[in-house]
């Protein structure tokens, strides 16, 4: 399984952790972050890691920024993205479970390097239960859809 990671310059450092964390877990991971420490435009980053998911390129994706919020609202620019803002792993997990969320966020100034690879985990081993929830994320592709 492929993860698109993204990030803007507050969050290079948690990035390449997550990323050997994701790594490690098993998966294969495509950059779209920014390794640079000069002050960049997290939007890019978003609507990068975004494309790369409802492209078919990769599975699900990973982006990061300075408290997670930016960053999930350029990813949710991309039709057909669910991101979600997560800063304990129960959301996480039950963001995955019944509103089959494709793209996790969070913020590095937010939590630590430690909770993240907790929701990054719980995340990443949650499925998609569909069945009651489906109605519901069809009806959020019906409100894309009529933008």
């Amino acid at each position: 399984m492929k993860i698109a990671m993204g990030n803007d310059h507050t969050a290079i450092e948690m990035k390449d952790e997550i990323k050997a964390f994701v790594e490690d877990l098993g998966y294969e991971v495509i950059d779209f972050g920014t390794n640079a420490t000069e002050s960049c435009d997290y939007p890019k980053y978003g609507e990068e890691v975004g494309r790369a998911v409802v492209n078919g390129m990769a599975d699900l994706g990973i982006a990061i920024c300075g408290t997670g919020v930016g960053i999930s609202l350029a990813c949710n620019k991309v039709k057909g993205v669910r991101a979600c803002v997560c800063s304990e792993p129960y959301t996480a997990k039950l963001s995955r479970m019944h509103n089959d969320s494709n793209v996790l966020c969070f913020g590095a100034r937010v939590i630590g390097v430690e909770m993240a690879k907790m929701i990054t985990e719980e995340w990443l081993k949650a499925s998609y239960e569909g069945g009651r929830h489906q109605r519901r994320v069809d009806m959020l592709a019906e409100i894309e859809n009529r933008c």
